[in-house]
């Protein structure tokens, strides 16, 4: 078996490239000499997708770890979706590092390298969004604005990663919320004004939204959430309800869940498309679920969270 890890030294406020490369030969030190391994530091937007499928071309087993944050993790996902002799995982040291929150408080253990080495694995789904693919969430409208933004203000002095989410917020929302849009779900067409589409194959984003507890990586189907156009102020008391997943305490009105296989959004201006934090910009947009797509492990003994975090539950990895 080999072991290949993607370092991204743009990920989060600093460049933690040093670092990772100490902590990766120190797990990898006591190894036999038979699991051989590589660092690999990436040189830009979408390069370790070549890397992945290059090293992996011989067919041998590759275990890739991605060091970085949900970005550097989107990238290797696509490079290693449909692999057979591939299995990916993520080493977290970005800003939000949300797709592994789905595992509740074992999220904390992927930050130990020596664990992840010795991983269980399961294959999961991928989202399809308009030929790049999505480990975790995607959306459309004013979280997509939010979302893709926080990179402006997150290397701010003094700015956290959550502080470049709330300010992000803040600026959007006095951008306005609403765009007009035409949804298309499954066999049904919505047209009108809307706040807020995502597509979820994971349960967390945006730096710790929730929006969709019971999302299932593994079940073959997406779950979507539409926000139908909704006021400054009646966004600004839903938006709690909806980062905790307490959508179901929404009128449908307001808010629809739909669980499917492919959701297209079309619209006479462009938009920006949120795919795993990473900015698309289109006319349209079609989330299409990709099932069983991706081997996928994590820390031995790691668990996928089942039950519903409390409001106040906040993973911090």
């Amino acid at each position: 078996m080999k072991h290949l890890f993607v370092i991204n030294p743009a990920a989060g406020k600093k460049d933690h490239t040093k670092e990772t490369i100490e902590k990766i030969r120190e797990a990898m030190s006591d190894k036999a000499p038979e699991e051989r391994y590589e660092i690999y530091i990436t040189k830009g937007p979408m390069d370790a997708c070549g890397a992945i499928r290059e090293r992996a071309a011989d067919g041998e087993e590759l275990r890739v770890y991605a060091c970085g944050g949900d970005g550097t993790l989107n990238e290797c996902a696509n490079g290693a979706a449909g692999m057979k002799n591939v299995a990916l995982t993520h080493y977290p040291t970005g800003t939000g590092n949300d797709f592994c929150k789905i595992f509740g408080e074992g999220a904390e253990k992927f930050k130990d390298l020596k664990l992840l080495i010795e991983g269980e694995e399961m294959t999961i789904d991928l989202i399809n969004c308009n030929g790049r693919y999505s480990i975790n969430i995607c959306s459309v409208g004013i979280d997509a604005r939010i979302g893709t933004d926080v990179h402006k203000y997150s290397d701010l002095p003094l700015v956290s990663g959550h502080g470049a989410y709330i300010i992000s917020t803040a600026v959007n929302f006095i951008k306005g919320i609403s765009r007009p849009l035409k949804v298309i779900l499954d066999n049904e067409v919505l047209e009108g004004e809307f706040s807020l589409i995502c597509a979820c194959n994971g349960r967390y984003y945006g730096g710790g939204f929730n929006p969709i507890p019971e999302a299932q990586p593994d079940d073959g189907i997406l779950d979507f959430l539409i926000v139908k156009k909704v006021s400054r102020l009646a966004f600004a008391k839903l938006i709690g309800k909806y980062k905790h997943g307490r959508y179901k305490e929404l009128p449908d009105t307001v808010i629809r869940h739909h669980c499917g296989k492919n959701l297209r959004v079309e619209s006479r201006n462009n938009i920006r498309i949120n795919v795993d934090g990473e900015c698309l910009n289109g006319l349209n947009a079609e989330f299409t679920v990709a099932p069983k797509m991706l081997r996928f492990f994590y820390p031995k003994g790691n668990k996928i969270a089942n039950e519903r975090q409390p409001d106040t539950a906040e993973i911090k990895i």
